[in-house]
């Protein structure tokens, strides 16, 4: 059990700034397991997420509450997976081989691509989380936190790292340290985390979403290894992103039927 619990704060240290006991390190083998808690820690953020937004909705106007709820997200993770989308939409919009994408990503400057692919998720993320019904807004945040990151880690299992050993430096504060295939025990205890917050919204119907998010992430799948051969820490983060959008998407248009 001591273990467990170090290498779930191992997690939560690595994927968010939250803080965590000083005995917390970055070992190899404990961020090799941590993978199994990505989508606990997302349960935590989106938790986190649905709080400010609970109690930002008694002292403020709605519009208000959604934008405090947001903020809330991108200050407990740093911006962690928003920065891997912008990286990706620079990467993949401006270079047009293999090299030149994997050197865009590395550049620690932000681009007009992603720039423009910020602002957009942005939009789109507050326009949906708005069209949400307040009252379930909670819990579809803990779920879609949860359930993104799970679909995300999955590409360590279905994918190769795309990155030679000896570059992208940038790259391996965010992937590296995990790029390497965990246990099948790893991937059956984050499903469990991923999966199990669906039962919240008391409709077996939500298990449907499920189905685009996979859908989706094998086209980035597919995107990823035809331009670089594989995915990278940003394509993880740019992975998590849109799974999350997808499944506010997909509930809405769900939710009218259940």
């Amino acid at each position: 059990m001591k273990q467990e619990i170090r290498i779930f704060f191992t997690a939560l240290m690595f994927y968010t700034r939250i803080p965590c006991p000083a005995w917390v390190d970055h070992s190899q083998e404990n961020l090799t397991k941590a993978t199994r808690y990505f989508p606990l820690v997302g349960i935590i953020v989106g938790g986190i997420c649905g709080g400010i937004w609970y109690g930002a909705q008694f002292l403020f106007p709605r519009v208000v509450a959604i934008m405090l709820s947001m903020i809330a997200g991108v200050f407990v993770t740093g911006a962690f997976h928003e920065d891997g989308l912008a990286d990706v939409c620079d990467g993949f919009g401006g270079g047009w081989t293999k090299q030149k994408i994997l050197d865009i990503m590395k550049d620690s400057r932000v681009g007009a691509y992603g720039v423009i692919g910020l602002v957009l998720l942005f939009l789109f993320k507050y326009s949906l989380l708005i069209s949400l019904n307040p009252a379930v807004i909670p819990v579809v945040l803990i779920s879609a936190h949860a359930l993104s990151r799970f679909v995300t880690i999955t590409f360590l299992y279905t994918h190769t790292y795309a990155r030679p050993d000896t570059e992208g430096q940038e790259d391996a504060s965010k992937i590296r340290p995990i790029a390497q295939k965990p246990a099948l025990k790893e991937l059956i205890i984050a499903g469990f985390f991923g999966i199990t917050p669906l039962l919240l919204l008391h409709s077996p119907w939500v298990f449907l979403l499920i189905i685009p998010l996979f859908i989706i992430k094998g086209l980035l799948g597919r995107y990823f290894v035809k331009w670089i051969g594989g995915y990278t820490g940003d394509c993880l983060g740019a992975t998590q992103q849109v799974t999350e959008i997808l499944f506010y998407l997909c509930f809405i248009a769900l939710w009218k039927y259940i």
